[in-house]
């Protein structure tokens, strides 16, 4: 069976935000059996040989599909549809689509506003970087709202993996007042986070994650 290597206990901030959520919600999608393997964040269990041997970079998430292990959360998505024929269309042209927007919500959104939130949680707020990322932030999601405009989903007319990336990407470790000016956006976030896959994924998570002091 498959399994998947998520966290049951993580530092108090980042419960909630953590890129396992990822892989779990694509698989409560796709309906695909599968195991999890509790990793104690705080306890080092990322740091154990066993474990640096499946992710070098002791990350989560990692996946174990009976000897094929995947790390990376886009490449974990990208790969279980592949292989259920499920998140993503069949045809090469709509392939094409999921991919591009899938490497654009990890890459073109992902980094500047992640890193914007780790300049600022540093102590960096209101330093000249901290403003250049706001700029750069602040660009992309404007660009992202105009491409949303009349688009129930972001890479095809139905749901895909491209969106729980982007969702995920847009979810808790966003500053909110970036997100306000954005209509759109945020009517696609919520019209995938109403998704009753998400709300079982996210009520599962919280009830068997823990949060250390």
């Amino acid at each position: 069976m498959l399994k998947v290597y998520s966290f049951s206990r993580v530092n108090k901030m980042a419960r909630g935000n953590t890129r396992d959520l990822r892989v779990l919600w694509a698989l409560e999608e796709i309906g695909m059996p599968y195991e999890i393997v509790g990793m104690d964040h705080p306890n080092h269990d990322l740091d154990s040989p066993e474990f640096r041997a499946k992710n070098p970079f002791g990350q989560i998430p990692v996946i174990d599909d009976d000897g094929v292990v995947v790390t990376e959360s886009g490449a974990i998505l990208l790969y279980l549809a592949r292989k259920s024929g499920k998140l993503m269309p069949r045809d090469l042209a709509g392939e094409a689509q999921v991919l591009r927007w899938s490497v654009a919500a990890l890459n073109t959104i992902e980094v500047p506003v992640l890193t914007l939130w780790f300049v600022d949680m540093s102590g960096g707020k209101g330093t000249r970087p901290s403003e250049a990322l706001r700029g750069w932030s602040a660009m992309r999601l404007q660009q992202l709202d105009a491409w949303l405009a009349n688009r129930a989903f972001i890479a095809t007319d139905d749901f895909t993996v491209a969106d729980i990336l982007m969702t995920h990407v847009l979810g808790g470790g966003t500053d909110p007042s970036l997100l306000a000016p954005h209509a759109n956006i945020l009517a696609y976030r919520k019209r995938c986070t109403d998704r009753p896959a998400w709300r079982k994924t996210f009520d599962a998570y919280s009830e068997r994650v823990e949060a250390a002091p």
